[in-house]
Parts: structure tokens; C-alpha cells; sequence
């Protein structure tokens, strides 16, 4: 998305969803006044905190107008949002601050498949921009579930989280990792609103109530580190640090490696895992050919 060619219905969807999440007392506003016929900020007190007029902010919101640089950073500011949703706000204005530099369908290269092959003690994956598991190591299988036996129409891990229920039961908190996904996924619709892959897993998952629900908030976030406690029937209770890498060269692809703390239960539930899994002889670093 390029300068002007912004997309205004998203855009007061996403400000209207933002405003209504604050309280003025929240943004230093006292709560006087007529009575409010619906929570949140009304439009002039947000113009009022970005220091515009009236007018000018519901303009923007109703589409009417393409608010400028500064404006933008005005509202950023009002409706104190936070830096994901500063860029998704940006983006949808056809305003965005980077250009998106990423290229779909790219195959996984043979150094990062040795990359996951040689991380023989953590769980390691490669994930798209719209969540496909493009390859994985074989501690990622035995961890996870074996994505060799997953049909490739399915192997996307949002699919996986909300249809398989193995994959589901293993979170101890799965509605917070389910909701996470899904606001990733609304940032990539910033990025690329056109993306087929992106509009396919739409379409399959729009079912799913708490799916559709979840992403008509829009609320957007894109996570590049955390922690994550599964329950495991053979390794147990594992507490897991996560990060994702992103390669220079395949900005579109991310690695995502999970570790336990040196020393912890779950480094030893780690370590029986692994021993399990080239046991078993689990295949490592399969790749996904979709294109």
C-alpha cells in the first residue's frame, strides 16, 4: 500500500474500535457532559487531545479526507495507541513509513533448513508472513504435532490452532496464543490486504466464532518474543521462551525457536523429548512446497 491509496472504510472501522476503548478519565478528560450513548472517547474529544478541529478529525474517520503526516501522529498520540497499531494505522492511510519490501512464495533456502536440522535441543519452525509452516525441526514435531501428517492445505498454524485439537490442548492458555495470532494477522492485512494466501485463510477461518469475533476488533500486534507454557504427555509441564528471526534476505519468512532456562524442569522435559523424537525418527526440516 502506497501513499493514496488508503483504505478509509478500514480506517474509521480502526479509529472508531480505538476511541472506544478509552475512558476520558483515562486520557485526562473529565467524564461531564451529556450522557454517553456509547462507551469510549467521542469524536470531538479526541480532536480535542490531537489539538485539530472537530470537523477535521470526523472527516478523517468518515473518510472523507486523508489526513496528513503530523495529523496522523496527533491521533497516534490521543488515542495513545501503541506501535503496532501506530504502523497498522499508518498503512491503512495509505501513509505507511516503510514500504513493504517482503516477496511472497519464496522457498525455504537449503541454510536455514541445516539451520533447523542443527538445532537438535529446541523446537524450531519457519512460519510466512499469513502463518504457514514452511518447515520445521524434528523437536518442533515431537513438541508440537508432526506437521509431515498434516495435509498442506492445512499447514498453517492459526488453522492448526483453532482446528486441531491436539495442537489446542497442548496450551495452557490457548484463548491469549489464539487471539495473538489473530491480531498478527490483521497487521499482515495492512501489508498486503491482497495477499491470496491471506484471503484463502480468511475465507476457512471466518467460521469460527471466535476467530470472527476476535479480528473484527482489529486489534493488532506483532510479537517478536515471549513465553508459553504447554502441557506435554511426555515431556510435562514446559515453560518456554520463545523469539522469531527474520531473515534479511527472506524478510518474509520467520524462524521461530522455543528454549527453556538452563537447568529448569523444562530443559530436563526438553532434553527427554528430543531423545523420544530421534527415537521415534521423526523426518526433520520437512519443507512446504506450496506456492
Amino acid at each position: 500500500m502506497s501513499s493514496g491509496n488508503a483504505d478509509q472504510k478500514e480506517l474509521g472501522t480502526f479509529l472508531k474500535a480505538r476511541r472506544a476503548e478509552l475512558d476520558p478519565r483515562q486520557v485526562g478528560l473529565p467524564d461531564t457532559g451529556p450522557r454517553r450513548r456509547v462507551a469510549g472517547l467521542r469524536r470531538e474529544e479526541v480532536a480535542q487531545l490531537a489539538a485539530i478541529s472537530t470537523d477535521y478529525y470526523t472527516r478523517v474517520e468518515q473518510g472523507r479526507m486523508q489526513a496528513s503526516v503530523p495529523v496522523l501522529e496527533a491521533i497516534v498520540r490521543a488515542l495513545r495507541l501503541t506501535d503496532d497499531q501506530r504502523s497498522y494505522l499508518f498503512e491503512i492511510a495509505g501513509r505507511p513509513p516503510i514500504e513493504a519490501t517482503a516477496r511472497p512464495d519464496r522457498g525455504v533456502t537449503p541454510h536455514t533448513r541445516r539451520l533447523l536440522d542443527q538445532l537438535t535441543g529446541s523446537p524450531a519452525l519457519v512460519l510466512s508472513d499469513t502463518m504457514d509452516v514452511l518447515a520445521w525441526n524434528r523437536l518442533a514435531a515431537a513438541l508440537l504435532i508432526d506437521f509431515g501428517q498434516v495435509p498442506e492445505e492445512d499447514r498453517n498454524y492459526v488453522w492448526l490452532l483453532f482446528n486441531d485439537p491436539v495442537l489446542r490442548a497442548l496450551y495452557d492458555d490457548w484463548e491469549t496464543g489464539a487471539h495473538a495470532c489473530v491480531a498478527y494477522l490483521r497487521m499482515h492485512t495492512a501489508r498486503r490486504p491482497d495477499d491470496p494466501r491471506l484471503q484463502r485463510l480468511l475465507a476457512r477461518m471466518r467460521p469460527h466464532t471466535d476467530f470472527r469475533n476476535w479480528w473484527q476488533t482489529r486489534e493488532v500486534a506483532v510479537q517478536g518474543t515471549g513465553n508459553k507454557v504447554f502441557h506435554h504427555p511426555t515431556a510435562g509441564t514446559l515453560t518456554l521462551d520463545w523469539d522469531t528471526l527474520t531473515s534479511s534476505t527472506a524478510p518474509d519468512q520467520h524462524i521461530v525457536v522455543w528454549t527453556a532456562q538452563p537447568g529448569s524442569t523444562s530443559e530436563k522435559g526438553l532434553q527427554r523429548l528430543a531423545a523420544a523424537a530421534y527415537e521415534a525418527d521423526l523426518p526433520p526440516a520437512v519443507v512446504n512446497t506450496r506456492s
